[in-house]
């Protein structure tokens, strides 16, 4: 029989597929449509007939089985093109890439309902390929692990890759051994989990939801945040942290929100039921936090997990506030501060041995900024942390605000595509699925070292919290959610229906969540009546333990030798060094201020970097445009003129000096800050730095200073000794450009929360800076640094301040004598302007005190200084409007403690912070002098 080319060898094998019965569904082709054909017998014929080349019956075949009708192709007495083969080639390939690149559009990842997802890119005959192609070998490139396979068998193998409980998005990556480290991983039979993979699955499940039921029975209606629906979590981060332990990791870093957070806590990162459980009934805890503290589900710990091998990793997870994502930097902070200490060397795979983990809610990983932010460092030399595993917590609702509402893209995950991170979207309630891209995507962050995302796509079984009724807006979700079963029942209702457990195996596992609840019950109660091991409230627990801070000098100062050492390291140019031609001179300037004085407020600074390195304390300075400053002032690296290899002198000032990194940060306050933040909680032995471009742009960060910055240490007990470098100064530059926000600073000092300066030297500030180094317990630095006074002459510094001076929160006036009467009280850079007036004038009847620190509040030192002037009128001034600046604290603070009146000498009170014009703001300085020195 002359059958044509299309059939040869494939013919028998089609007609007994297809002449099954009266409607012939042919899922595996068409995308799921339903082809309607004849009764079996009639359908043989039509078959046959088509063979036969009897062409009444083509029109009838071709319209019942609703495909292309091509008479050149099908046809017996028609020749075939052999062009046409091999453009069926190249359309199976290109069909290939489609489900590569679109693949994850008709996945079932949606829990709550299943949906007949299709595109029109995975259509066959949107690639010109049909029926009759199924069963016919093709070539693949390799595809499958085969060099030919059927058509039929390269759709099962796509399908199975990229359409079942898994979509995965990696097409957009632009290295190919990245995309060809997937396609390895992705594109081949699926295989089962081991038996032992399942039954730690089940263990984990059980264990997640007996927290949640009992903290359900037990505690009605109390903030929770639970997991329930998304229970599936917990085997994900075993999957991933199992994975840190077995490969050896130093440790594993968690951030992230309230959702579940109970959840980890005590099944992950180890925290006691009994801890838990104290903490909601709210009795003391023994050893726990002194301060005001915090709510249950912002509470950080650290522990050790245990993977099935036996091996060991310590967990960490950070304390964090209730505004979404902004642990994010934080935790990067913490890990980059970890990996430096235990500096493995260089960019070894082993440098990168403390893993960060960020659980997000959808909503927020979507709408807050700061994700973006924290991605953006993911690759950069200052924050790069070797890649993070990034899990999305999908409740596909955000508190009451659905998907459409919520977002422009497709998936919340659509921002990671900005830094090419690889995303798995997966059905948490395919518990297999979940572990199966937890493992993949712990495997690619080892290889790659790079950023990975996992979109847990699950369901909220209670509203935002527990008293909350969700049904109210979403009223169709919450009744599918209702009626559905929990992951844990799914899944041992699979695995039995499968064969993979036994029915008794089920009941064992039944009986093993019953007992866990039966220990709960027993843990509660013992917690209720006797002292209970507490574990660490907050991620710096651990930092104390191995904090390797040198001991403190006796005093701020330093010798000679230390101070031109300095100096000299700046002359040490390296050979065949190009150094630009405008800053030949800056470094031979240096090296005579370390011996003859007139120390500008840049060298003041970098020498107290050096001295710090050379007593053994590590320096980490980050900002925007920090290594050269934004002023020209600090230079701390140098550029090759011709090949633009980079120098910094402060490296090399001994052989035994501690490490000294300094960063251009990217163009971020928020995340930026964080990092530096999260840096120096684990690193007490270092100083930490971070510097705002200028000080107006502080604001951006503003979520960073309320929430850590301010309040850590009494909210969870978490130090910090971070500097913020902020430059404030009113010289006539505009509204952004002029002030750093005292006031706000001010506004939230308490407790001797933070230290908040303004110095007017760099003498000041260079023995300012040596004392946050040492000083205990750690708290963070404000410092207001100046603009104008960088390379003021009146404001150089002589040696002698460096090598016999200290800090001073007052600066005393030595020019005049007790007879003056008017004592102006100022601080920083307005200084220089009335001293600078009173010379004119050849005033001695004025006195000028230089409040250095502005908190703690020196009140003392300030009452001293006003004691030596017993008739004067004292005036505070200041450059800030009435409304800004440190009056505000100053009146509430300081005036009620001094024995007369203090007026204000300032700019009117105003909504913006300066004027816009510099003659404006010259005709106001000048008011303000005359007003500083009127009788």
């Amino acid at each position: 029989m002359n059958y044509p080319a299309e059939f040869q060898g494939a013919s028998e094998k089609t007609l007994n597929r297809l002449a099954v019965s009266k409607t012939i569904t042919l899922t595996s082709t068409y995308d799921h449509r339903v082809i309607q054909g004849a009764a079996s017998g009639e359908f043989l014929k039509l078959i046959h007939g088509l063979l036969l080349g009897e062409q009444d019956f083509y029109d009838e075949i071709f319209e019942s089985l609703r495909i292309p009708y091509e008479p050149a192709r099908w046809r017996p007495d028609v020749q075939v093109n052999p062009e046409d083969q091999i453009n069926k080639v190249a359309r199976i390939q290109q069909l290939i890439h489609a489900y590569r690149v679109r693949g994850h559009l008709m996945a079932d990842v949606d829990p709550l309902e299943y949906t007949m997802r299709k595109h029109p890119d995975l259509d066959i005959l949107h690639h010109g390929l049909t029926l009759w192609d199924l069963d016919r070998e093709w070539p693949t490139g390799g595809f499958g692990g085969k060099p030919m396979l059927p058509l039929r068998d390269i759709l099962g193998v796509l399908r199975d890759a990229y359409c079942r409980n898994t979509g995965v998005e990696y097409m957009h990556i632009q290295d190919p051994a990245e995309r060809q480290w997937f396609q390895d991983e992705l594109e081949h039979p699926y295989s089962k989990p081991t038996r032992e993979e399942q039954l730690r699955i089940l263990g984990r499940l059980n264990a997640a939801e007996a927290f949640e039921t009992f903290l359900q029975t037990k505690f009605v209606g109390q903030k929770r945040f639970s997991l329930e629906g998304g229970e599936s979590l917990i085997p994900l981060l075993d999957g991933v942290i199992s994975g840190a332990a077995d490969e050896g990791l130093d440790g594993v870093g968690i951030g992230m929100a309230h959702r579940g957070r109970l959840n980890v806590l005590t099944n992950i990162a180890g925290k006691t039921y009994a801890q838990v459980f104290r903490e909601f009934e709210g009795t003391a805890i023994p050893g726990s936090v002194e301060g005001s503290g915090d709510v249950k589900y912002h509470l950080g710990t650290e522990g050790t997990f245990v993977s099935d091998r036996g091996n060991r990793t310590k967990v960490y997870l950070a304390a964090n506030p209730s505004h979404l994502e902004a642990v994010n930097p934080v935790l990067e902070g913490l890990v980059r501060a970890k990996q430096d200490r235990l500096d493995h060397g260089g960019e070894s795979v082993n440098s990168y041995s403390v893993l960060p983990i960020l659980v997000h809610g959808d909503a927020a990983f979507a709408g807050q900024g700061v994700v973006v932010e924290t991605l953006n460092l993911s690759q950069l030399r200052g924050y790069r942390t070797g890649g993070t595993i990034h899990v999305i917590v999908n409740n596909q609702v955000g508190f009451t605000t659905p998907p459409s509402s919520a977002r422009s893209s497709v998936y919340a995950t659509d921002v990671a595509k900005t830094i090419q991170a690889p995303i798995f979207h997966v059905n948490g309630d395919d518990p297999e699925s979940v572990v199966r891209v937890a493992q993949m995507a712990f495997q690619y962050r080892q290889r790659f070292n790079k950023d990975v995302v996992i979109d847990l796509i699950c369901y909220r079984r209670r509203g935002h919290n527990e008293g909350d009724d969700p049904s109210m807006t979403q009223p169709r979700m919450y009744n599918l959610i209702e009626q559905k079963r929990s992951v844990r029942k799914l899944y041992v209702e699979n695995l039995v229906g499968r064969g993979d457990i036994t029915q008794d195996e089920a009941d064992s596992a039944l009986r093993d969540y019953q007992q866990r609840l039966e220990r709960v019950f027993s843990e509660t109660h013992e917690a209720q009546t006797s002292p209970i091991p507490v574990v660490g409230a907050g991620l710096e627990r651990a930092s104390d333990e191995v904090d390797r801070a040198p001991q403190a000098p006796d005093g701020t100062r330093i010798p000679e030798e230390v101070l031109q050492r300095i100096g000299e390291a700046h002359l040490e140019i390296p050979e065949g060094f190009t150094v630009h031609p405008k800053l030949k001179a800056l470094l031979e300037r240096r090296a005579k201020m370390a011996v003859n004085g007139e120390i500008d407020w840049g060298f003041a600074e970098l020498a107290a970097f050096g001295s710090l390195l050379m007593e053994g304390v590590p320096v980490r300075v980050a900002g925007q445009d920090s290594r050269r400053g934004t002023f020209v002032q600090r230079h701390a690296v140098f550029h090759d003129r011709a090949n633009d290899d980079e120098w910094t002198p402060l490296k090399n000032l001994s052989s035994d000096q501690a490490k000294f990194w300094i960063y251009d940060s990217l163009l971020s306050e928020y995340a930026a800050m964080g990092f530096e933040y999260g840096y120096s909680v684990e690193r007490s032995d270092a100083l930490v730095l971070w510097e705002a471009q200028f000080g107006d742009f502080v604001n951006g960060a503003q979520t960073m200073i309320d929430e850590f910055l301010s309040s850590s240490e009494q909210k969870w007990g978490q130090n910090s000794s971070l500097v913020l470098l902020l430059p404030h100064g009113y010289e006539g530059q505009g509204p952004d450009h002029s002030s750093a926000r005292i006031e706000r600073f001010l506004q939230m000092c308490a407790q001797d929360n933070m230290r908040v300066a303004n110095p007017s030297n760099g003498a000041n500030h260079f023995h300012l800076l040596r004392e946050q180094a040492y000083a205990r317990p750690r708290r963070p630095l404000i410092v207001f640094t100046p603009k104008q006074l960088l390379r003021l002459k009146a404001a150089a510094s002589s040696v002698e301040d460096f090598t016999r001076g200290r800090f001073q929160a007052v600066i005393p006036d030595r020019e005049v004598d007790s007879s003056v009467e008017k004592v102006l009280l100022v601080s920083g850079r307005l200084y220089y302007d009335l001293l600078a007036r009173r010379t004119k004038d050849q005033d001695t009847k004025t006195a000028i005190v230089r409040v250095e620190q502005l908190y703690p509040l020196p009140e003392d030192e300030i009452a001293a200084e006003l004691a030596k002037y017993p008739d004067a009128q004292v005036c505070w001034v200041q450059d800030e409007p009435a409304n800004q600046g440190p009056w505000p604290f100053m009146a509430l603070n300081l005036l009620p403690q001094l024995d007369r009146e203090v007026t204000l000498v300032s700019r009117p009170a105003s909504a913006s912070t300066a004027a816009g014009s510099k003659a404006r703001h010259d005709q106001e300085a000048s008011v303000l002098l005359d007003q500083a020195f009127s009788r």
